[in-house]
């Protein structure tokens, strides 16, 4: 990156780690697992995240970050782009507002 120069590059394929900029899966991360291929419309990609969840979007919303086998060649976020759910959403902030109120109780 420093120099500009191209250091790698990643092939588009089966297996490949893929990073979901468009859509409704925006900041997904997930394997590539197949392609559907439909003439005269949007080409459908079908992808699993870590924890097995399957969803598809549109050819034009993924970004290929890694190959297959390997994990990906940039740097995720803390939450290494997988979705939860709201109810998983709101258990975790309950969680931390009851521990924030025992830290103030204790004090």
């Amino acid at each position: 990156m420093e120099t500009g120069n191209i250091d790698q590059v990643i092939k588009f394929e089966n297996g490949a780690h893929v990073y979901v900029q468009g859509g409704n899966n925006v900041g997904r991360v997930g394997v590539l697992q197949h392609i559907e291929r439909h003439q005269g419309s949007y080409d459908i990609v079908h992808i699993k995240d870590e924890q097995g969840n399957h969803f598809a979007t549109r050819l034009g919303n993924i970004f290929v970050i890694g190959s297959s086998g390997k994990k990906s060649v940039i740097t995720l976020p803390k939450q290494r782009g997988i979705k939860i759910s709201l109810i998983e959403e709101r258990d975790a902030k309950f969680a931390h507002r009851k521990a924030n109120n025992d830290e103030e109780d204790d004090e």
